[in-house]
């Protein structure tokens, strides 16, 4: 057995060695098929190129496709087996490590880009050989003036020798002469031919101008015409034909008879429908695919006025644990049976259903009242969902999420009516699945804007687009400045300052708040070292910095090094540096998650359990966490803010205080405001608190210069 081929560039080759060996029978080459398989490299090379592009470019399979054509792989077999291998082979030998669910999908719309520039590079190759032909035609009409005007032998063996079909007739539409190419194109005697009249011929399919053009032509008003029309054979088959018609004329310039030169284009063109067919459908389910539905899309946008449209966009919930649990072939099954449903649910004048890909479906109607009919719509595609599907002997219950987009035509562009519809249906799944949203524009605006933010934010900290703000923490003794506590702040190009709660959940989404929170912490240590230099030999002691961790900081395995790391680099000891938790974040916490702020707290970093009575966590768990700080959420202590305060709140708050103390734990207050809610704490015993009674948020400068007051007062 031979080895896998080891580097990307063998891979290639393995790829188009079975793609030359499954095309070459096939081909209308001389080459040999070691030449084709030269032939074909460069080809496989740009499919594979564009497989693991950032971006996917539709020109590439074009352009692919364009290259069978011009390889000489001309027959439908050869695409077939082409689209075929890619199919089967693609992603296996030039995926590299890719993810496989995406690349299996950019692979399908490949292989559709290669059929649509097959069938546009075969069009263009048929145009050109129809101008050969028309070329041809022309010659053909002088040699068989000439052959009229000469000998009638000569003119026999141009005209039984001719390839393609020619026929005579007189003025008035009489047949006179037909070759034996004409005889076959039609399956028809000479005799039966001879007996026919031009004008019996008429097809519904002919273009408009077709009997315009010989009604000139036979008066003498033109010399010749040419078009694509269609002829019905004596079995009821078509025929379509490329058609020249010339007007003979006699010695002396007079109309003497008509000439008809067929080209036989039936095969090419039910080839270019197929092609058509396929590179405009899901090859899976047979339903209209993206392009076609853009298509339908873009023209009812179009429409005139008074016409609206409606558009279901529908996802199927929890369609990925079919195919994880079941394998893809029942996850295909499942598509293929919802396919059916949903197109019997779409069956009036104006609608149709199209995949996407995926398991995302789409209905759309128009007319001028799709405000009802959409609902009704959307209404039918949940119904139709509701009975299971059998699958393999198992009954699977199917669920979908839609989104709804309504409106007048001629408002939005397709691309920002599909926006809006995917935004809802993702809101009607966050909000449980198996129901359908309308779109709302403000909602729509947010998404655009979160979106915006979250791809906006990787490169915002190379920018330089984020900064930090301080605010003091006082001890409520004697009103003295203890630290403060670290607030980062982006400073967005278009939307000004953004506050965390706009941009941290985006970060933990996407991985960047652990590189955000390391800066985060170093230029908070730094600051604090800073006061330190600055306040030198002063009584007042070191002040301390609170930094904020994500529960994605906690599990990273970096956050101790991390942390050792900045302190060293900066002179800080490890008691100036105070590490703020989520209560909720340690809800449950094992040992393993426990373990690094363990070892943090044991080299002398302070950690304080932040929004503390925000969870639902037993007190008696305060003893396993390795906290010395419990930092009170303001739910707590709002109703201070007024004299008197809430009994019941002053007696929940002074048995967390009483808790805390025994267990050795400081205790701090967020959001005091008042003078009067600042006492009531510091009667109640609580160490320490923050809050716009103090100061707002503010650059480091500002905390010092309150240090030094309070310093100095």
């Amino acid at each position: 057995m031979s080895a896998e081929p080891d580097g990307p560039e063998d891979r290639l080759r393995r790829f188009a060695t079975i793609w030359s060996r499954a095309v070459f029978p096939v081909t209308s080459t001389s080459a040999t098929r070691p030449e084709f398989e030269e032939r074909l490299l460069p080809v496989a090379r740009l499919l594979s190129e564009a497989l693991r592009a950032r971006s996917f470019d539709a020109d590439a399979g074009r352009t692919a496709g364009a290259a069978l054509v011009e390889a000489h792989c001309t027959d439908p077999e050869a695409l077939s087996r082409t689209l075929d291998c890619v199919d089967a082979y693609l992603v296996l030998y030039c995926g590299e490590d890719g993810d496989r669910e995406d690349l299996r999908a950019r692979s399908a719309r490949l292989q559709h880009a290669m059929a649509a520039g097959f069938a546009q590079a075969l069009r263009e190759r048929t145009l050109a050989e129809q101008e050969a032909v028309a070329r041809a035609a022309l010659e053909a009409q002088g040699v068989v003036a000439q052959a009229l005007h000469a000998t009638e032998a000569r003119f026999r063996a141009v005209f039984e020798g001719a390839a393609i079909g020619i026929g005579i007739a007189d003025l008035e539409g009489n047949i006179l002469q037909v070759n034996g190419a004409l005889r076959r194109m039609f399956g028809l005697s000479e005799h039966a031919l001879r007996g026919r009249k031009v004008k019996e011929w008429v097809h519904p399919d002919d273009a408009p101008q077709t009997w315009r053009l010989y009604d000139e032509l036979v008066r003498g008003e033109r010399e010749h015409y040419h078009l694509e029309k269609a002829f019905y054979r004596p079995d009821g088959t078509v025929l379509w034909t490329n058609l020249t018609v010339s007007l003979l004329r006699d010695a002396d310039g007079d109309p003497q008879y008509q000439l008809a030169l067929m080209e036989d284009t039936t095969e090419r063109r039910l080839l270019n429908l197929r092609l058509r067919y396929e590179a405009t459908h899901d090859a899976l389910t047979g339903l209209p695919n993206r392009a076609f539905f853009f298509e339908r899309l873009e023209k009812a946008l179009g429409a005139g006025e008074g016409q609206r449209f409606g558009l279901c966009y529908l996802d199927l919930d929890g369609f990925k644990t079919v195919n994880d649990s079941l394998g893809h072939a029942a996850g295909d099954r499942m598509l293929v049976e919802v396919a059916d449903r949903l197109q019997a649910c779409a069956t009036a004048s104006g609608e149709m259903v199209a995949r996407l890909g995926g398991d995302e479906f789409v209905a759309l109607t128009t007319g001028p009242d799709t405000e009802r009919t959409v609902d009704e719509l959307a209404a039918r595609i949940m119904n139709a969902l509701l009975a299971p599907i059998s699958v393999d002997g198992r009954e699977l219950t199917v669920r979908g999420s839609i989104g709804i987009v309504e409106g007048p035509a001629g408002e939005r562009s397709a691309a920002e009516v599909l926006r809006s519809a995917d935004i809802t249906m993702y809101r009607a799944k966050s909000a449980g699945g198996n129901r359908f949203e309308l779109a709302d524009p403000e909602a729509d605006a947010r998404a655009i804007t979160r979106h915006g933010l979250t791809t906006a934010l990787p490169t915002a900290l190379d920018r330089g687009e984020f900064f930090i703000e301080y605010q003091p923490l006082v001890h409520l003794g004697d009103g003295s400045v203890r630290g403060a506590e670290a607030l980062v702040r982006w400073l967005h190009p278009q939307h000004g300052v953004l506050s965390p709660d706009r941009f941290i959940p985006l970060a933990e989404h996407t991985g960047l708040i652990v590189p955000l929170g390391r800066w985060v912490l170093e230029q908070s240590v730094r600051q604090a070292r800073e006061w330190r230099d600055r306040h030198g030999g002063e009584a007042l002691g070191p002040l301390r910095i609170n930094v904020n961790l994500s529960p994605c900081q906690l599990t990273h395995p970096g956050l101790v090094q991390d942390t050792v790391d900045i302190l060293e680099r900066t002179g800080v000891a490890p008691d100036a540096l105070c590490l703020e938790v989520t209560e909720s974040a340690l809800i449950g916490a094992d040992d393993d998650l426990l373990k690094p702020l363990r070892r943090l707290a044991e080299m002398g970093v302070d950690i304080a359990l932040d929004d503390f009575g925000t969870g639902y966590s037993n007190l008696a768990n305060l003893r396993r966490l390795p906290v010395s700080i419990l930092k009170l959420d303001r739910s707590f202590t709002q109703s201070m803010q007024q004299f008197p305060a809430d009994p019941v709140d002053l007696k929940i708050v002074e048995g967390i205080v009483s808790l805390a103390h025994s267990l050795d734990l400081a205790v701090t207050v967020e959001g005091v405001e008042t003078g009067a809610q600042a006492e009531q704490l510091r009667v109640l015993g609580c160490d320490t608190a923050q809050g716009w009674y103090y100061a707002r948020p503010g650059p480091p400068e500002r905390l010092h210069e309150l240090a030094l007051v309070d310093a100095t007062g």
